[in-house]
């Protein structure tokens, strides 16, 4: 099973994270083979972020193959752990993580990655591009918009152009520069070496491997 079929209601709640500011229908863009296994894979790390994995999801996940490099190998690994989890214990295991009894174990804010606190300069500067972007929170979202999981879609969403024309690669590096690249790899890597970790250190295991390449990638980039 590929990323790209991994959609679950969770996934449309998510979707309901961000909105464009006119609201206008946006029509069917094409990209790219790659880019679009790019897009389905941020996608996919926020839904996961963005809530315990229901049933289906589970389900999904397990289904999942990756090939034989490092990123692949941390994929076949979340698969198995999916296909010995069930949503139950996924969801005390996120509570865990994300919520908890005050707090979770880990506060998965670009404010607080960087600079120790919550809903700091890092959240007022991604609020200004994403107006400049025309996008804003939706109504009914209520975390501060620098969370992992918002992140992510904000990214997959540029790429696969899901708020208008696809992001070229120099938006797609800025963006990533200024609001992923800093934090997201240290907060996978905390996220995999979490007490409560379980299905979800695999599940940062794969986003440490797919920051870094995308990290690489976009420094190897001509623009």
């Amino acid at each position: 099973m590929s990323l790209s079929e991994t959609k679950t209601h969770e996934e449309s709640e998510l979707m309901t994270e961000l909105e464009t500011m006119t609201q206008a229908p946006v029509p069917p863009v094409k990209v790219g083979a790659e880019d679009q296994m790019r897009a389905d894979l941020y996608n996919y790390l926020g839904v996961m972020l963005a809530g315990p994995p229901d049933e289906m999801l589970l389900g999904q996940t397990s289904g999942l193959a990756g090939d034989d490099s490092p990123l692949g190998d941390a994929i076949n690994a979340l698969a198995k752990l999916a296909r010995h989890s069930k949503p139950a214990s996924a969801e005390r295991e996120f509570n865990k993580l994300f919520i908890g009894l005050g707090r979770g174990e880990l506060l998965p804010y670009a404010s607080y990655y960087l600079t120790g606190f919550l809903n700091e300069k890092p959240l007022a500067q991604l609020r200004q591009d994403m107006a400049a972007g025309g996008l804003t929170r939706a109504p009914n979202a209520y975390e501060p918009e620098d969370n992992i999981a918002s992140l992510m879609e904000m990214m997959g969403a540029m790429i696969a152009g899901r708020f208008g024309t696809a992001a070229g690669l120099a938006q797609q590096k800025q963006f990533f520069s200024k609001h992923i690249g800093p934090w997201a790899g240290h907060f996978f890597s905390d996220l995999e070496g979490a007490k409560s970790s379980v299905l979800y250190a695999a599940l940062g295991a794969v986003g440490r491997q797919f920051m870094e390449i995308e990290a690489e990638g976009f420094r190897m980039s001509a623009e």
